[in-house]
């Protein structure tokens, strides 16, 4: 019925084909996820640093000497403001991350007082369709940075550049910021109309009352003395 022992066959030695790598089980790539989150805080803090140090480098080459891009065109820049910052932002808190990116990088930028063109799209809509000229695109986010006449970009490259020391680099040949708040608008960059002192209406014996267009919606206009706006 059993054959005897002596008559089995002996079986094949099966040859060894197994990688180093086991397939087997998911284990061997718990233990690779594992080797990279087992990292010091102090290696991760390393590897965050040399992180943000990349992106401020290749922001910097983006600021070598203005050549034409692929397209023809040229980076985008602001005439005539190649002395001082020029800061599109809003004071509104109606969106909290963006109130408090806005403040945390004018904050930044006073810091280095240098002048500053601080231009409020929650006072001014015409600051809106101005931005989206120079950049090209209708949906935008706040806040926008222009240092120099050249486009640096928004919150993120800003404290990215401030970290690493090189934005302080960007701020040679600015003009200094003035002593003191402006003594026309009291540093607001803004003035009631002269026209229709605020009120947005004028009254005339012909024609009756007709809207202001010498102010924006708010009955404003940009302070003379500090505004470097074109409106």
């Amino acid at each position: 019925m059993w054959l005897p022992w002596g008559n089995r066959k002996t079986p094949a030695p099966i040859r060894n084909t197994s990688s180093p790598f086991s397939c087997s089980s998911f284990k061997d790539v718990q233990h690779l996820c594992a080797e990279a989150s087992s990292l010091s805080p102090s290696a991760r803090r390393t590897a965050n640093v040399f992180h943000r140090v990349r992106i401020a480098n290749s922001l910097l080459r983006s600021w070598a000497p203005a050549r034409p891009q692929s397209n023809g065109k040229f980076p985008v820049s602001i005439p005539d403001s190649d002395k001082r910052i020029v800061v599109y932002f809003t004071s509104l808190r109606v969106v909290r991350s963006t109130f408090e990116d806005c403040k945390t990088v004018r904050s930044i930028l006073q810091g280095f007082r240098v002048s500053i063109d601080e231009r409020d799209l929650s006072m001014d809509s015409r600051f809106l369709n101005e931005l989206k000229g120079i950049l090209g695109k209708s949906q935008l986010s706040l806040p926008r940075v222009f240092i120099g006449g050249r486009y640096l970009g928004g919150a993120e490259e800003v404290k990215q550049l401030h970290e690493t020391g090189e934005l302080k680099k960007l701020m040679e040949g600015l003009l200094a910021a003035a002593p003191a708040p402006c003594g026309v608008c009291g540093g607001y960059r803004f003035v009631l109309c002269d026209e229709c002192n605020g009120s947005r209406k004028l009254y005339t014996e012909k024609s009756g009352f007709k809207t202001c267009t010498e102010c924006n919606e708010n009955g404003l206009m940009r302070c003379h003395s500090c505004s470097y706006a074109p409106f």
